[in-house]
């Protein structure tokens, strides 16, 4: 069979995609490689989502999913590993491969982890990868932001607005991120700058409740926060198609707000998206987007 519509991954961005595509007809093919909902999913609640505060990441991605189901979209769970262009593109997994007249690329990306023993497993006790989704739980408590780049520059900015006292820790003597985003930190009163550190241990119960500071030299700190934003970066999934479409150095899909590609027929939606911010609702709209334009391209065939 040829699908009209063949959407990669099923995250936010994709199961949009797939509900704008099916109510206009169109049939449509999502292949998820893991499990639906994407990063979401992780996230214990949700508060910056339009009409839905308070629902949880599971709740959330499950009700799109139904959705969609019942829209009449088909899902396979394979893992997309490359798109050969053609007037029918051919999409390879391992299990074998898939014809649509068009396809969204809406793969994601996966916050880069620090690696410390038990980060994975207190996702949602106490260390987040989003500051502005989750910061609120951490009201006037201590909490600590990890990077050195724009992103952690702005979560420790925001995040000095809520908590108590906010560990801003750097693994260099200065900042990737914007000189005046940094120096606005520096005039934080409850805004302790730690250069040349990393984070080498978590102490929780159930919840996070301690980390380990240790700096260059070898001293180790022990600081006493609730809440630990990782912002080291973001890995885009895009290399398996970097034949049909441009990437930036950062490995990030090269598209404008239109969600095209170098390809005529591909196009890219979400996280994997080069763009200046990632969040639950820009990632629908990307799916709005992008199912939009694959719907002009098959009707101009």
């Amino acid at each position: 069979m040829i699908y009209d519509v063949l959407i990669i991954g099923a995250g936010p961005a994709g199961m949009t995609a797939a509900i704008y595509a099916r109510r206009a007809g169109k049939s449509v093919l999502v292949l998820e490689a893991k499990g639906y909902g994407g990063q979401i999913i992780k996230t214990p609640d949700i508060e910056n989502y339009p009409v839905e505060p308070g629902i949880s990441g599971y709740d959330f991605a499950t009700r799109l999913y139904e959705q969609t189901k019942a829209l009449g979209a088909e899902f396979v769970f394979e893992r997309a590993e490359g798109i050969v262009d053609g007037n029918v593109k051919k999409v390879k997994t391992p299990e074998g491969e898939y014809g649509a007249k068009s396809v969204i690329i809406a793969t994601g990306s996966e916050s880069r982890p620090l690696g410390v023993e038990g980060e994975t497993a207190l996702i949602g006790r106490g260390v987040s990868y989003c500051a502005t989704c989750d910061g609120n739980f951490f009201r006037n408590k201590a909490v600590a932001v990890v990077g050195g780049g724009n992103t952690a520059l702005e979560d420790a900015l925001y995040m000095a607005d809520i908590a108590e006292t906010v560990y801003l820790i750097h693994r260099r003597d200065s900042f990737r991120g914007e000189e005046a985003t940094a120096e606005l930190l520096r005039r934080r009163e409850n805004v302790k700058i730690l250069y040349n550190s990393t984070v080498t241990e978590l102490i929780a119960d159930r919840r996070l409740r301690q980390i380990v500071v240790t700096d260059k030299e070898g001293v180790k700190t022990t600081l006493d926060v609730r809440g630990l934003f990782v912002a080291v970066g973001r890995i885009p999934e895009n290399r398996a198609f970097e034949n049909v479409i441009e990437l930036d150095g950062a490995g990030w899909a090269s598209s404008g707000e239109n969600c095209r590609t170098k390809t005529p027929g591909v196009f890219v939606a979400g996280d994997n998206r080069s763009k200046d911010v990632r969040q639950l609702v820009t990632a629908t709209a990307d799916g709005a987007v992008a199912a939009t334009e694959a719907l002009k391209y098959i009707a101009s065939l």
